[in-house]
């Protein structure tokens, strides 16, 4: 879900894995925007409380899982059937639940050479980063080195994107709970030195303000690498040695790091892209920008992500005792959410970093989770039940058994029993779809400062709204295209949505059938449809 998510294009293109496109048409694009089960099992007995659940007594065993008719099997087979359907060589999964802890590792790390994953193998985690900065700064409001509700200047006296008005007035809560308003979706490269980050923000003053500060929620890259940035002024050193010494070595994370060059030695699940339905090894598509370090560039373990949830269900102490953050900023990081909306599932909105999610019987889940090329990954605690999820994956295909997870009923009702708000599509009338009806258009700013625009048109088609995406190369790609085989300057794929309330739609799939992710539609002060809410990202309607 990604939620968090660093894609190409919009998020309700869907697709058969034999439908995937190649590792070189994706490799070029950056996809910045956008086995049998093997390894070790342990699972720990303990009463069914949250508090339990954050330090749960632990018992080692080296078998593939429990025996019987229990919910890990029911995950186990799951996660096996989803891997031989969507070509994913390996993945890792860690529960919490009822007191229990679960770890497990599944299939391999590389295709050409096959090492099994374990639950020490490291993955990029993607976006789910974004909790480990949105912690950091937690730490730094409780030194009182920063203030949430301050604006971002005092701490970054010249920070300026293109309006004057944001950029004076833009708090650091806002940068957290993708409230700033501004273009998010900037992946510039500024190469591998400790000014990567400076010269990030820096670069933003060219980044257009499409919602005042603190009223829209829209999925916000750029905003956590400020956030970063401010971590660095305010600790005096970078981004990436402030979380280490912060949060990732009081907490014992020993396989969780930034750089390539720190997990020499580990296992590492290389990344996939799926061709012609089949896993092919993309080394291509492991590097990541040091600028974009804030927003998506840990690369961890399931056991150290399964780590991570036990303490954010805790009350703040390390395994040693020390205490690193109050129960009160632990319970203020998912809750008191900005506005709210849809990333592929609805929200209340963000906390501190964190997705809150609503639930049909009451209970809040709280959520990240994390797309990058051939590595996706899903994270979400129901704090309420004491139950925690995290998936690990080295393939495109990750996507789908992702979606199946965590965004879908299955995994939350068997394990906690709560699942996502009713939502059945309905046929509208014309009359109900015309205000809709029309182009769209969002931006993206990719790795080497070019700017692609995403153009939707959507038109009524039997009750429901269908559409064809559009992506236009950047001249840089277009002169890459036009040296390969294939010299066309767009993308295209069909997408939809189908109305479930006001405003509220489930998308479609290339069928023209609704699955599980949501978008919606934004109203501005006249009433009128002004955006189509995308996969968290803002795109405008282009009315006449």
């Amino acid at each position: 879900m990604d939620e968090d998510v660093l894609s190409a294009g919009s998020g309700t293109l869907r697709c058969a894995p034999s439908d995937l496109s190649g590792a070189t048409r994706w490799s070029r694009r950056g996809f910045l925007g956008a086995a049998a089960a093997v390894g070790c099992t342990t699972v720990s007995p303990g009463p069914a409380t949250a508090a339990a659940a954050s330090q749960p007594s632990t018992v080692h065993g080296g078998g593939t899982g429990p025996t019987g008719n229990s919910p890990f099997d029911a995950l186990d087979a799951k996660i096996q059937a989803s891997m031989r359907a969507y070509a994913i060589p390996g993945a890792a999964v860690g529960v919490l639940w009822n007191g229990q802890e679960y770890v497990k590792g599944y299939g391999i790390t590389n295709v050409d050479h096959p090492v099994p994953v374990d639950g020490d193998t490291v993955f990029r985690v993607g976006s789910t980063t974004k909790t480990f900065t949105g912690t950091t700064m937690m730490r730094l409001v409780e030194r009182g080195d920063v203030e949430l509700d301050a604006p971002v200047r005092r701490y970054l006296t010249d920070f300026a994107v293109a309006d004057p008005y944001a950029s004076a007035q833009v708090t650091v809560r806002q940068l957290l709970n993708h409230s700033a308003g501004w273009l998010g979706d900037d992946y510039q490269d500024f190469g591998p030195g400790d000014d990567a980050l400076a010269r990030f923000v820096a670069s933003m003053a060219r980044l257009p303000q499409l919602t005042p500060p603190g009223e829209v929620f829209a999925y916000n890259n750029a905003a956590l690498c400020v956030a970063g940035r401010i971590i660095e002024v305010v600790t005096g050193t970078t981004y990436e040695a402030a979380v280490r010494k912060l949060v990732i070595d009081p907490l014992g994370l020993g396989h969780s790091r930034f750089s390539s060059d720190e997990i020499v030695g580990f296992n590492v699940a290389a990344s996939h892209d799926v061709v012609d339905g089949k896993a092919v090894l993309e080394p291509a598509f492991w590097p990541q920008p040091r600028s974009l370090a804030p927003t998506g560039g840990l690369v961890s373990s399931v056991r150290d992500q399964l780590n991570w949830a036990r303490f954010h269900l805790g009350n703040g102490t390390a395994p040693d005792g020390t205490r690193l953050l109050s129960k009160q900023s632990l319970e203020q990081m998912r809750s008191k959410p900005g506005p709210g909306g849809t990333l592929v599932v609805e929200l209340d909105g963000m906390g501190v970093a964190w997705m809150l999610r609503p639930t049909a019987q009451g209970a809040r889940i709280v959520q990240h989770g994390g797309t990058w090329p051939g590595q996706i990954s899903g994270f979400l605690m129901v704090p309420s039940r004491g139950f925690a999820l995290t998936l690990l994956t080295n393939s495109q295909g990750g996507t789908r058994l992702r979606d199946e997870l965590f965004t879908d009923d299955w995994a939350l009702d068997l394990f906690a029993g709560v699942t996502n708000l009713p939502a059945t599509a309905m046929s509208l009338r014309g009359q109900e779809l015309a205000p809709y009806e029309g182009p769209y258009i969002a931006q993206r700013i990719n790795e080497k400062g070019d700017i692609e625009d995403t153009v939707i048109k959507l038109s009524r088609h039997n009750g429901r709204l269908r559409g064809t995406q559009t992506t236009q190369a950047t001249p840089s790609e277009a002169e890459a295209a036009s040296e390969e085989e294939d010299s066309s300057q767009v993308q295209t794929g069909e997408v939809g949505a189908a109305f479930y309330r006001a405003d509220f739609a489930l998308d479609l799939d290339p069928d023209g059938q609704p699955v599980g992710t949501r978008t919606d539609f934004v109203r501005g002060p006249d009433g009128k449809v002004l955006w189509w809410r995308n996969h968290g990202r803002l795109h405008r309607h282009q009315t006449h």
